[in-house]
């Protein structure tokens, strides 16, 4: 940036265009009063207002061979002065100034999220290499890992790159990726994939996709190509520009060779100027914005609310978006007829009580809330990927998977077998406990789901007319029967970040103006290429509030409907507000040609537009939504149901 354009950016900045604003109030005081002066107060207005306007219509002509708005102000602006009119010449630049101010201050371009994502990447690797029939470990900067190499990953350590897993068992947190809630058991042969967390065993891994071929690399990419595409939008003046321009300098030059009034001509370059229009989507906004802000919802530019108040189709995550990503116990199933549910919760719960892994802390909050007491267990094993198991009072429990209670030869029944088959289908994670050697019963955890969401979804569909769709990293039967419990027929299941990337590209080129919903790492890519997006603020990953247009405060799926309507309303007040301000200009061009304005008086009629813009565009703030505000009234958000009950 040469010295010249940093003078032009300092003229455009709010000090500046305050002390512009100052000098023309001085300019029309002088006028009003008719006190004579060496200099007029408004050059300093024009000075600084429009040397920057000129500046932007003649780049944009000459290199961009874009017709704005500027250029017709800068035409009206040169014309006034060159009648005399200073005053005339620095009200219309500076409402363009003013105009592009309350525009830039509603667009937040933030780059944080993708700073987040990629400090994300993992820094080191454990390289083991083998010589002379030793092993040995070596820390290694995880951009040297190469394919095929074995790399050793520790209980709390991110996995480096992709990799199969060839010795050891762990649970995996890859909720980066898929969004899942629930860790899984990984062993030997599974997939791990870069960036995800190993929790409890330690594994060796050997290489296969490294460097810039690794799924947490290709997660960063596909969220720098998004943000690359998100292209920026004209203002509505500009976009009309091209036949706002030859058309006013038409009737100007027809107005002077029929009247031969060269003042008539300037006056209908002043009233023609696109001021109202300039303000009508900034102001609007800015007033939505604020009463937004009122009720919890972030809306982090003007851009994203006009989206939103033409969206047609919104695609929501599952994990912590429609359910709270909190695992709670669903079912308690004894299989045993002389094992009471009770008894059942008092033997998973002495199993689990020192476990760190979600599902059994899930299990003990359980068991606490039940009342059961309980004494500690003897001992306590856990294997990696698999269960734990404890002596209490000479006696054996084991809580795991079924491969884990095979292995201690334990005999998994088919009726075990039949009640596993469904807590699946019903997209749960089971525990198989076993006493004394036998088999006793089962443990279902689900998600809980939020005790709002499917009012929200059917109020979506039937009252604003928007079609719903879920996509999620969960398997197909868990997706299924989530979405039978919140009424969306349209499921996307088992998807990865780039997955989901495609379904949205997708829904746009069919022509739908597309909302993603999320709250993960994993739906970064999505939110960045929808039309507009919204994360769950509250418990939301900072990534996935970062690369959202739109932030729910508080975690509140409610306000999603609240924020629909207000997007609308703001759309039908910017469409009001520019057929108001072309019916000011209309009969102020007539009254112009007819002689009935000059310069002066055509400045404050455009005034008039202006204000009646923003009076209007301020009633959105104190506009009433109370009836989608809170949809759901809910007195004790932690007593919802789990999502598949």
């Amino acid at each position: 940036m040469n010295k010249f354009e940093q003078l032009m950016h300092f003229f455009e900045g709010l000090k500046m265009t305050i002390v512009g604003g100052v000098f023309l109030l001085f300019s029309l005081i002088i006028l009003l009063l008719n006190i004579q002066v060496p200099v007029d107060p408004a050059w300093v207005t024009i000075v600084i207002c429009g040397l920057p306007l000129l500046y932007l219509a003649l780049e944009r002509l000459v290199r961009q061979h874009w017709v704005s708005s500027a250029l017709l102000i800068c035409i009206a602006m040169v014309a006034s002065i060159m009648i005399g009119e200073i005053f005339a010449a620095g009200e219309v630049v500076f409402i363009m100034a003013l105009g592009a101010l309350l525009e830039d201050y509603t667009v937040n371009k933030s780059k944080q999220g993708l700073k987040d994502l990629i400090d994300l990447k993992p820094q080191k690797g454990r390289l083991l290499i083998t010589e002379n029939g030793e092993t040995t470990e070596k820390q290694i900067d995880a951009k040297d890992i190469q394919k095929d190499d074995v790399l050793r990953v520790l209980p709390g350590e991110v996995i480096p790159v992709d990799g199969v897993i060839i010795k050891g068992d762990t649970s995996v947190d890859q909720s980066i990726m898929t969004g899942e809630s629930i860790p899984l058991d990984k062993t030997i042969k599974d997939d791990v994939f870069s960036g995800t967390l190993n929790l409890y065993g330690a594994i060796d891994i050997k290489a296969t996709n490294v460097g810039k071929d690794s799924s947490l690399e290709k997660l960063i990419r596909m969220v720098e190509e998004a943000d690359e595409k998100q292209a920026p939008t004209q203002r509505i003046a500009d976009k009309w520009a091209t036949w706002l321009v030859p058309v006013a300098l038409g009737i100007a030059i027809v107005t002077y060779f029929i009247t031969w009034n060269i003042e008539r001509a300037v006056t209908i370059l002043v009233v023609f100027c696109p001021c109202a229009l300039i303000l009508a989507t900034p102001t609007a906004i800015m007033a939505a914005i604020g009463q937004a802000t009122k009720h919890g919802v972030l809306i982090k530019s003007g851009e994203a609310l006009e989206h939103m108040g033409n969206v047609d189709c919104i695609t929501f995550d599952k994990t912590g978006t429609l359910t709270y990503g909190d695992l709670e116990v669903s079912d308690i199933i004894p299989l045993k007829d002389d094992v009471s549910s009770q008894e059942l919760t008092k033997y998973v719960t002495i199993s689990e009580i020192k476990s760190e892994h979600p599902i059994g802390k899930a299990v003990v909050n359980y068991g606490r809330s039940e009342g059961i007491q309980y004494s500690e267990p003897d001992d306590f094993k856990m294997v990696p990927g698999k269960g734990v198991a404890v002596n209490y009072h000479g006696k054996k429990i084991l809580s795991g998977t079924t491969r884990f209670i095979e292995e201690s030869n334990i005999k998994v029944t088919d009726k075990c077998i039949n009640k596993l088959d469904m807590l699946r289908n019903e997209g749960k994670a089971s525990i198989v406990v076993a006493y004394d050697g036998e088999v006793i019963g089962l443990v279902g955890l689900s998600d809980v789901l939020r005790e709002n969401a499917k009012v929200v979804v059917s109020t979506l569909k039937d009252d604003l007319e928007t079609d719903v769709e879920l996509l999620t990293g969960d398997n197909d039967k868990a997706a299924n029967y989530f979405a039978s419990q919140v009424g969306i027929t349209n499921i996307h299941s088992e998807l990865l970040p780039e997955n989901k990337v495609e379904i949205v590209e997708q829904l746009r080129k069919e022509g739908k103006e597309v909302c993603m919903v999320g709250d993960g790492i994993n739906d970064a890519p999505a939110l960045k290429t929808a039309d507009v997006s919204v994360a769950m603020g509250g418990m939301g990953s900072d990534i996935a509030i970062d690369a959202a247009d739109i932030a729910l405060l508080g975690d509140n799926i409610e306000k999603l409907l609240y924020l629909k309507k207000l997007s609308n309303s703001t759309l039908f007040t910017i469409h009001l507000s520019i057929t108001i301000s072309m019916i000011i200009n209309a009969v102020a061009i007539i009254c112009s040609i007819l002689g009935l304005l000059n310069p002066v008086t055509g400045a404050l009629v455009h005034n008039i537009g202006s204000c009646a813009v923003v009076m209007l565009a301020a009633s959105l703030y104190d506009r009433d939504f109370s009836d989608y505000i809170k949809c759901v009234e809910v007195e004790n958000p932690q007593s919802a149901t789990p999502a598949s009950k």
